[in-house]
């Protein structure tokens, strides 16, 4: 996943970023209104995590400004524990989740793989494709039920391919999930990753389709 982290708070939002990346994510993280609305404007991302108290303005507009364009990235809402008000003008103006600070980081990760699971329109926690199994809690992959070990970014690619299945993820799309602002892409390292994961889940596993991008082979 790729989460937009907006929140003020440095010594937070730093936290966010190496505890969500620990669980398997790419985190960017914004400050004010003024940059998520520049980070939304040239970026997807799996899902957000915005706080409602930012030095130029409220979270909400940004939520508001997100679903009046009809985006529907999932977004959890940090709030105040004691901010019922603003966490039911959230929900009402289309967040899909709620956390109160100070919360826990697991419970946290939890939400935001949760909202990104609905948004998807899946009801399994679990990611299945024929005997390749990945638990996106855990990172742990499986095929045919017996362990595979595979980097972090290995397990980005092959998520990103197996949330859903038949539809073809082009090279520049991979790389979004995979990279954040302020890291450096290696001009091969998508086909580096598919290459690995080939000799790791089945060299026929991932197919990939000349000029437009990889998916995961039909199951016959």
């Amino acid at each position: 996943m790729r989460i937009l982290v907006v929140e003020d708070d440095t010594i937070l939002s730093d936290g966010l970023r190496a505890g969500l990346g620990l669980g398997g994510a790419t985190v960017d993280c914004v400050a004010t209104c003024a940059d998520a609305e520049a980070a939304l404007a040239t970026s997807a991302f799996s899902a957000i995590v915005l706080d409602l108290m930012l030095p130029d303005g409220s979270g909400l507009d940004v939520l508001r400004g997100l679903r009046r364009r009809n985006d529907r990235t999932p977004v959890v809402l940090l709030t105040a524990r004691d901010a019922v008000a603003d966490r039911i003008a959230g929900l009402d103006g289309g967040a899909d989740d709620y956390l109160g600070k100070p919360f826990d980081l697991d419970e946290l990760s939890a939400r935001i793989r949760a909202v990104v699971r609905r948004a998807s329109g899946r009801a399994a926690a679990i990611l299945e494709h024929g005997a390749i199994r990945l638990d996106p809690g855990s990172l742990a992959v499986t095929v045919d039920g017996a362990p595979v070990t595979v980097s972090r970014r290995e397990v980005m690619v092959l998520a990103a391919l197996m949330e859903r299945p038949d539809v073809l993820r082009s090279k520049a799309e991979l790389e979004e999930r995979l990279y954040g602002w302020q890291e450096e892409v290696e001009s091969n390292a998508v086909e580096v990753h598919v290459h690995n994961l080939r000799a790791k889940i089945g060299r026929h596993a991932i197919e990939t389709v000349r000029g437009l991008g990889y998916r995961m082979r039909a199951l016959t």
